[in-house]
């Protein structure tokens, strides 16, 4: 470990160390929201929702979130797995914090969305652009759609409601239908199903 840049800490590779990190395949997730610009435009996009004296990023709590959903969790309190590892993934938000951000960014969820949402964009723009023809959304129009086939999959799931059941196959059954996207010339995605 080396110092602080960005969000997260910058790490180095050493062999002869005997320390085994947990959760290691998270740190490719942590270095490429790094390079992408994915955690500072988090930060900036969030930044109406920091509390004047907050000592963490609500971006980075938020890229937090989605980095232990990444590895395996299911709840907010998963974020956990990352705080367990501090010197990978810096300090990272108590379970109270974490709820905190999301009851505020629930308080005005139009306005929190719009602001991820554009902060998704701008990173993915640039990404596609850097991509150049290897991009997802390269040279993809109307007339070229990009055809995005998902398949069905079972997912094991409970319910506490009345009279609940499971189907025949004993969880519930998610149906695929294909999707055809494309980009208009302005940068706008459409989709439809097909």
């Amino acid at each position: 470990m080396s110092k602080l840049t960005g969000l997260y800490p910058s790490l180095t590779v050493d062999t002869t160390a005997k320390r085994v990190v947990s959760q290691a395949g998270a740190v490719l997730l942590v270095a490429t929201a790094g390079k992408i610009g994915l955690d500072r435009a988090l930060s900036a996009a969030l930044s109406p929702w920091r509390k004047q004296w907050a000592v963490l990023d609500p971006g980075k709590i938020l890229l937090g979130l989605a980095i232990s959903v990444a590895i395996g969790g299911d709840c907010l309190a998963d974020i956990g797995l990352l705080r367990a590892e501090p010197a990978v993934f810096g300090r990272v938000a108590s379970d109270p914090t974490v709820s905190r951000l999301v009851d505020a960014l629930a308080a005005t969820p139009t306005a929190a969305l719009a602001a991820i949402n554009q902060a998704r964009a701008a990173v993915r723009e640039r990404v596609w652009k850097l991509a150049g023809e290897h991009a997802p959304d390269y040279q993809i129009s109307a007339d070229r759609p990009l055809v995005v086939d998902l398949d069905a999959a079972l997912i094991t799931s409970h319910s506490e409601k009345e009279l609940a059941a499971p189907n025949f196959k004993r969880g519930r059954f998610t149906s695929s239908v294909p999707e055809v996207h494309w980009r208009s010339a302005r940068g706008r995605s459409s989709r439809q199903m097909a």
